[in-house]
């Protein structure tokens, strides 16, 4: 852990060789040889899509627990606390990548979250399983040509790399499981996503509702209302979810006190901080951290 031991968070500089270090993007290879000394769990500030063909193991994703069943591809949003179980014989790509490097010729800065994987509305991160060999093959194919030109040392080759990885994230995206609700309602689920990010971004804060809701530009009601009708949940229990998701990640993977967490997470009285975690989890923090030790 770092000096307060806190939960790391690792810029893309992290893992780029020193002769990259000023890159806003990463695409190599992933397998066993593949070292950075970074402390797991750990968070990332960029955007990530790791496509693994061979091995096992597990990748544990803020709160859920995937079995790795290769071929198959995760995507992994900024604010995101993960851990990676891998066998040796792991095997695959990675493209990780920053908001700016990805939408610098874009208009809409919304285009990412557009994606039906990143900032997922039902918060969830289970691995999109390939089940064809012709669509296994195009995405290695995607990845292999990225690789080529990020080992280039001319810069006229970003507008190429961009591209492909606009390929790749579509492509991913025409596979990717479709929910025919969110397809019905249209546009509504990018406020709701909206609102995930800025909550990832600002959870230590202490936000209200309407607070959130004047960074959208949206009513208070409005924000409910939507989330209500995606989610079957209020603006204000998804709040309090990530808060405890949070605090549950201190607990656990810190060595915080709870007077600590409390004033990290923006309460102003431990006492309260307290009775807020068992109100929403039946236990204590105290509690909480032993049961897991």
């Amino acid at each position: 852990m770092n000096a307060k031991g806190n939960i790391p968070v690792y810029s893309l500089q992290s893992f780029s060789a020193p002769e990259r270090i000023s890159q806003q993007y990463q695409v190599e290879v992933f397998d066993a040889k593949r070292h950075f000394q970074v402390e797991y769990p750990h968070r990332h500030d960029f955007f990530e899509v790791l496509f693994l063909q061979k091995g096992s193991g597990f990748h544990v994703i803020d709160a859920n627990r995937y079995a790795i069943e290769p071929p198959c591809v995760f995507f992994m949003s900024p604010g995101q606390a993960h851990k990676l179980e891998l066998s040796h014989d792991i095997s695959g790509f990675i493209y990780i990548f920053t908001p700016e490097f990805y939408l610098l010729n874009y208009n809409n800065q919304n285009r990412l979250i557009e994606f039906p994987f990143f900032y997922t509305v039902h918060q969830d991160n289970p691995p999109m399983l390939l089940k064809s060999n012709a669509d296994v093959l195009f995405l290695e194919q995607l990845f292999l040509k990225s690789i080529s030109e990020a080992e280039k040392k001319h810069f006229a080759s970003l507008d190429l790399l961009r591209s492909l990885l606009d390929t790749i994230l579509t492509f991913c995206a025409h596979l990717y499981p479709k929910n025919d609700k969110l397809m019905a309602i249209g546009k509504g689920h990018l406020l709701v996503k909206r609102f995930y990010q800025l909550v990832e971004q600002n959870i230590q804060k202490n936000l209200t509702v309407n607070q959130y809701a004047d960074m959208l530009a949206v009513s208070a009601n409005h924000l409910t209302q939507t989330i209500r009708l995606l989610t079957g949940k209020t603006s204000n229990e998804i709040i309090k979810s990530k808060q405890i998701l949070e605090i549950k990640r201190f607990l656990v993977h810190s060595s915080l006190g709870v007077s600590e967490i409390a004033q990290l997470m923006g309460f102003a009285d431990q006492s309260y901080f307290s009775k807020f975690f068992k109100r929403e989890t039946g236990i204590t923090p105290l509690l909480y951290r032993t049961s897991k030790l």
